[in-house]
């Protein structure tokens, strides 16, 4: 095998990843979209449902924090099947919620246990596939989040509308535990930094995570490149129907083609970071990112072709950002630090999430016409964290080609 080629195990490693991500990714989008079924069923307030949409973000950023100091101290297959187990448990216990508290702590309980996931699905992929390879392993892994948009949400919509919101949520955890024990039986162990020398104390390790210099230009670069999905996602919808004019009955329309879209750029980015280079498609994507956000937030009512377009090319700047970023980052920790490292940034990137959205709620105004105000003031601040993104990154670059791990 070349470097520059998959072997067949490999592929079937890069398989399983990435339906592990489109998992955790699925059962944190679907929420939202079943709250209309929720709230009048469990008599509950939009407030309280709220804190059920927010408890699992919150639980799972605090997750990533508790377990980083343990993180590199397992073999990384047990560690990602264990959190998984709980990660089904909690969400069997969704979908068998009866009243507000059960569902409540059932999200809390998924949120503590799918917030690692992610985490340990990059630490093995640093620690499977070499620098050359890793754009495409990424590219593959981010279109997860595309298939949960294109496949999971429509199939699960359709579930709850044929039986009840508790049907997704037994329906993930079926599919979940068949897709567990595919891991359990076609995976092998992920423990060579185990042969590497391990510091005594979790904390100790944790500390010295958190304490390098590298490693915090990499946090904070993770928690601005947040902010622009998170600051735009939750009001998209509001602002097409109430500033663009889309149709409710044409808005899954918009969605399904861009989700389509993304699932065919997620892997041809990748192979462009790997032959380009990282940092230069990472460029690319942030200029087309700012050019992208400053015209959908300035848009006025249009036709659904041209927003679909206009969706379908931001979403293009915004994976071509990322994609190359998680592959360049990957570079960076050390072997024996790599599952500290990215439980840390998988923390960053749940509650950097969480805080753009609370700033972008306090920015966007609903005005008595049902139009959004205010909402290129977001596209602004975008731009600026985008910005300010971008140098981070050429310095991690420089650092990482300066001194490589």
């Amino acid at each position: 095998m070349s470097s520059t080629t998959f072997s067949p195990y490999q592929k079937t490693v890069v398989g399983l990843l990435a339906f592990l991500q489109f998992a955790v990714i699925l059962d944190f989008m679907i929420m939202s979209p079943l709250g209309a079924m929720i709230m009048p069923e469990m008599n509950i307030s939009p407030q309280q449902f709220g804190l059920v949409v927010s408890a699992y973000a919150f639980s799972a950023g605090l997750s990533g924090l508790l377990t980083a100091g343990f993180a590199d101290r397992f073999d990384r297959k047990r560690l990602l099947l264990f959190f998984y187990t709980g990660f089904v448990i909690g969400t069997l216990w969704c979908g068998l919620a009866q009243s507000f508290e059960s569902l409540l702590v059932a999200r809390i309980v998924t949120g503590l246990f799918g917030g690692v996931i992610g985490s340990i699905v990059l630490a093995i992929s640093t620690d499977l596939f070499p620098l050359q390879l890793r754009g495409r392993v990424m590219g593959m892994i981010q279109t997860a989040f595309a298939a949960s948009q294109v496949l999971g949400i429509p199939i699960g919509l359709y579930l709850s509308n044929k039986w009840n919101w508790h049907t997704p949520f037994i329906a993930m955890a079926a599919l979940g535990l068949l897709g567990g024990l595919v891991v359990a039986w076609k995976m092998q162990p992920v423990n060579e930094h185990l042969k590497l020398k391990q510091e005594h104390s979790a904390f100790l390790h944790l500390w010295h995570t958190v304490a390098e210099p590298r490693y915090l230009l990499a946090f904070a670069t993770t928690a601005l490149l947040m902010t622009g999905g998170f600051m735009l996602m939750p009001f998209s919808s509001a602002y097409l129907v109430g500033n663009l004019g889309i149709d409710l009955h044409h808005l899954p329309t918009v969605y399904l083609v861009t989700g389509l879209c993304t699932i065919a750029f997620g892997p041809l980015i990748g192979r462009a970071a790997d032959k380009l280079g990282k940092f230069r498609v990472f460029l690319f994507g942030t200029g087309l990112s700012i050019v992208m956000v400053l015209v959908y937030t300035h848009l006025e009512p249009i036709t659904i072709p041209v927003i679909v377009v206009v969706n379908a090319v931001l979403f293009l700047g915004i994976f071509s950002r990322i994609i190359p970023y998680q592959a360049l980052v990957s570079s960076l920790p050390a072997q024996h630090q790599r599952g500290s490292f990215n439980a840390i940034s998988a923390s960053i990137q749940q509650l950097s999430g969480g805080i753009a959205s609370v700033i972008a709620g306090h920015i966007v105004t609903m005005g008595p016409d049902g139009r959004l105000r205010h909402f290129d003031t977001v596209g602004y601040v975008i731009v600026g964290t985008s910005l300010v993104a971008a140098m981070l990154v050429w310095r991690l670059n420089r650092f990482i080609q300066a001194r490589p791990v």
